[in-house]
């Protein structure tokens, strides 16, 4: 097995790819969710006839890689001061931080207001993002658990739930019926949450994305463009 990377330009884009050779009798082409792009070629196949099959797959490599980078979180690095914006939900809220003997954190009048113990920035924030796990938590249990009764023909395992941070997806899923969401999902509008476990779900039917996943989603979330696009402006 070899390995090397190569570059086409397609327009005014830059592909850039490795390329793999093992036995096997035709050439495949995959784009990881980190928006790499892999070949893999049977032994023997020339540089420049590979190029020209990916030259011809480029419009759907592009596809693939900006439908994964939407689920690259970029939300801006927020500050945990007084007077610093902060999202939930969609909306956006003011940080108001006062201090007090027990640590809490509630919503009031257009302002996330925490008592902390502590006055500063490293407390602050760790008492923030404790609460975005809890609600992240309980808003991604309760919107699965009506989702995944739209699933019901389809004969999936009831998925099992795990929220956590994660560097570059808003969700995934496993083989064995795990869906994975970021915590940080909890910041976005609530239709573009029901359209990331909606798009889990369909996983669990089709795991790759093809057209029978696509039919899926259609029918199952007819208006996802939508709300994929709402994602991608509230927390970019």
């Amino acid at each position: 097995m070899q390995n090397s990377v190569a570059k086409i330009n397609y327009g005014s884009k830059s592909i850039e790819f490795t390329i793999t050779f093992n036995a096997r009798k035709s050439l495949g082409i995959k784009v990881t969710p980190d928006s790499i792009v892999n070949v893999i070629a049977p032994f023997g196949t020339s540089e420049i006839d590979i190029k020209e099959k990916v030259k011809t797959k480029a419009k759907w490599i592009l596809k693939q890689q900006a439908f994964f980078n939407i689920y690259k979180p970029s939300t801006p690095k927020r500050k945990f001061v007084n007077g610093e914006t902060h999202l939930y939900l969609g909306r956006q809220y003011k940080l108001k931080v006062i201090k007090a003997t027990i640590d809490g954190v509630k919503l009031y009048r257009g302002e996330i207001v925490v008592t902390a113990k502590e006055i500063n920035a490293l407390y602050v924030e760790k008492i923030l993002n404790q609460w975005y796990k809890e609600k992240a938590t309980f808003h991604f249990e309760e919107t699965l658990s009506i989702a995944v009764l739209h699933f019901k023909k389809y004969k999936i395992a009831a998925p099992v739930l795990q929220v956590r941070q994660m560097q570059k997806r808003w969700g995934s899923c496993t083989p064995s019926g795990k869906i994975i969401l970021n915590t940080e999902l909890i910041k976005a509008p609530k239709g573009s949450i029901e359209y990331v476990i909606i798009h889990e779900l369909c996983h669990l039917v089709h795991h790759k994305h093809n057209k029978d996943f696509y039919a899926l989603q259609n029918k199952q979330y007819p208006n996802w463009e939508k709300w994929k696009e709402k994602l991608e402006q509230a927390l970019s």
